[in-house]
């Protein structure tokens, strides 16, 4: 079976996890190139893995049959262009950009060049998310009713991180937001409320803790809740009601042993270990994009409409009001 040659542009935290998974786990997609705007750790990498390094972007967009692209989100919307414009099909980490209009002309760049854009919302290929998914498409939980779901981060990042991440809603939020549209349906209204227990978030006008209530179009309501700094593991759940069943998502439960009067079982600390076949398996749908034709499971257009949600949020949080949203991706 034909495996497609992934250029991998940045190799920061979610740059490595890529590396790592192209070069020794997936099945369709393989590592052709690596380019970092930081030549001596491209180099390092490339050797590491034992694959070229480019010099510069335009050199591994020719060295490659699909781009993978895990650099600052800075960069995120030029390089998505370049790519595309010369022919290569596109894997972005989330956001696009922290600015609309530049999502939506890279979405609108994107099309014109007839090539497949998947953005990185890795939640969507973890098999117990896509199967609770099946089952709410095929009817089982009847009318959805209520959504409710946590991520919480078990230490927060560095604070240099912030300056540059667009924000809790954008950066944090906005995974919960794309598995509501996705389980659930368009969301017309959100109001958050956050606070920042650390005084490092409040120095930079930022936030470690938020809740958002949604309202769905077709009646459903949900909650959000979200952690920067939960400190005693990293968690992510999910639970949706209906008028027939309700679902509940906290996969993979680890063993849990019950002593007298105790019952307890350990907890992941970040998301790596949380998802330790997630992010192999959405580079191999992007490469069956590639190699197959077919669409990408998520696209700009979701991305969009989620990043749309996390500003919506962004603004109640801060005028403290409900915001009204007109999905318009």
């Amino acid at each position: 079976m034909k495996r497609v040659g992934v250029g991998l542009a940045g190799t920061g935290r979610m740059g490595r996890v890529h590396a790592d998974n192209l070069a020794g786990r997936c099945a369709v997609a393989e590592l052709a190139c690596v380019y970092d705007a930081d030549r001596e750790r491209a180099a390092a990498v490339a050797a590491e893995y034992g694959v070229p390094a480019a010099t510069t972007f335009a050199e591994l967009v020719e060295r490659s049959a699909a781009v993978a692209i895990a650099t600052p989100t800075g960069s995120h919307a030029e390089l998505t262009v370049t790519a595309a414009q010369a022919g290569r099909p596109v894997f972005c980490e989330k956001p696009l950009s922290l600015d609309r209009a530049t999502s939506v002309a890279t979405i609108e760049a994107v099309e014109a060049a007839g090539v497949p854009l998947q953005v990185g919302f890795h939640r969507r290929f973890d098999p117990d998310w896509a199967a609770a998914a099946a089952r709410i498409v095929a009817g089982a939980l009847g009318e959805v009713t209520y959504f409710r779901t946590s991520l919480r981060d078990m230490t927060p990042p560095d604070p240099n991180f912030l300056a540059g991440s667009g924000g809790f809603f954008v950066d944090v939020t906005v995974h919960d937001l794309d598995v509501a549209r996705w389980l659930v349906g368009d969301v017309v209204e959100v109001t958050a409320h956050g606070a920042a227990s650390d005084p490092a978030f409040a120095a930079l006008g930022d936030i470690d803790t938020a809740v958002c209530v949604l309202r769905f179009a077709n009646g459903a309501l949900g909650v959000i809740d979200n952690s920067r700094s939960a400190r005693y593991g990293y968690e992510c759940s999910t639970e949706v009601v209906g008028t027939l069943a309700t679902v509940r998502v906290e996969a993979p439960r680890p063993v849990e042993w019950r002593t007298p009067g105790q019952a307890a079982y350990p907890l992941a600390p970040d998301f790596e270990e949380r998802y330790p076949t997630v992010y192999t398996a959405e580079l191999d749908a992007f490469a069956r994009c590639v190699r197959d034709g077919t669409p990408p499971l998520i696209t700009g257009r979701d991305a969009l409409a989620a990043f749309d949600l996390a500003s919506a949020a962004t603004e109640s949080w801060r005028t403290g009001t409900t915001v009204t949203v007109k999905e318009n991706t």
